[in-house]
């Protein structure tokens, strides 16, 4: 697509030349019908997503969402706790047991060596020490848990209570946009019937105009008059618009969408 600059009431603007299109009149009349039932469908879109009770129904669903993440969260940490927690209790039973078995080998008068009593007697120490060290360790983690456990039942209480409120919410919207639905289903069949009254490269040129411009991809020339930009079209232009042949697709000077003749053209 080669494009150009060129002088318009004193702007520069770009030109890019696009291959010129052929379609039946009637087919291109059928774009405004085509237009008017678009411009319909986003007009429903907006009114369902602004719906009150629509509004509604998203915050709490966003408030779930997070609670949720919130929620799945906390079940990871209670899992590692849990974990970390056995790990202290092994270690603090693994150190008792050998404390104990020191004290039953002192006990029973296994140890006769002075020497070797004294280092058992000084092991011993050592593990009591290490006993306390691992019991606070132990402590910790429990109360860790214990309080992500409590967070963790109060949130599937929360949890519970929106899941209600949410349900609430969709029927409450589902009564609100029951008929703007229905208008919906309706407009976009009678959208499928009126496409495919288009030849495929001429609608593919509307839909793509009208998502780079604002929703709007054709205008009517009534009276002189884009009815996409509401622009009054030139006396030259006008002229090369009634001489152009009735198949052939224009384009608006002025916004560049797609320019319908119509019976109140003024050419």
């Amino acid at each position: 697509m080669a494009c150009e600059r060129y002088q318009h009431n004193g702007h520069l603007r770009d030109r890019c030349k696009e291959p010129t299109l052929k379609a039946d009149p009637f087919a291109q009349l059928k774009l405004l019908d085509l237009q008017a039932v678009d411009a319909r469908l986003d007009l429903l879109e907006h009114r369902l997503e602004t719906l009150p009770e629509g509004v509604a129904l998203a915050e709490l669903t966003e408030r779930r969402n997070d609670l949720q993440t919130a929620y799945g969260r906390l079940q990871t940490e209670i899992g590692d706790l849990t974990r970390e927690q056995r790990k202290a209790d092994a270690d603090v039973e693994q150190v008792k047991a050998r404390r104990q078995r020191n004290r039953q080998r002192v006990e029973a008068g296994l140890v006769s060596d002075p020497k070797q009593l004294q280092a058992m007697q000084h092991e011993t120490s050592t593990l009591e020490r290490r006993i306390s060290d691992l019991e606070d360790v132990e402590l910790e983690v429990m109360e860790r848990l214990e309080q992500a456990q409590t967070e963790h039942e109060r949130l599937a209480a929360h949890l519970e209570t929106l899941e209600v409120q949410v349900s609430e919410a969709v029927k409450a919207r589902d009564r609100a946009n029951g008929d703007l639905v229905q208008q919906r289903a309706d407009a976009r069949a009678e959208r499928e019937v009126l496409s495919a009254d288009v030849p495929q490269d001429l609608l593919k040129l509307y839909e793509r105009l009208r998502r780079q411009l604002g929703g709007v991809g054709v205008g009517a020339l009534r009276h002189k008059r884009c009815g996409g930009c509401r622009l009054d079209v030139g006396a030259a232009e006008l002229a090369r618009i009634a001489a152009a042949p009735s198949d052939e697709v224009l384009r608006c000077e002025e916004c560049d969408r797609i320019l319908v003749r119509t019976q109140d053209s003024g050419i």
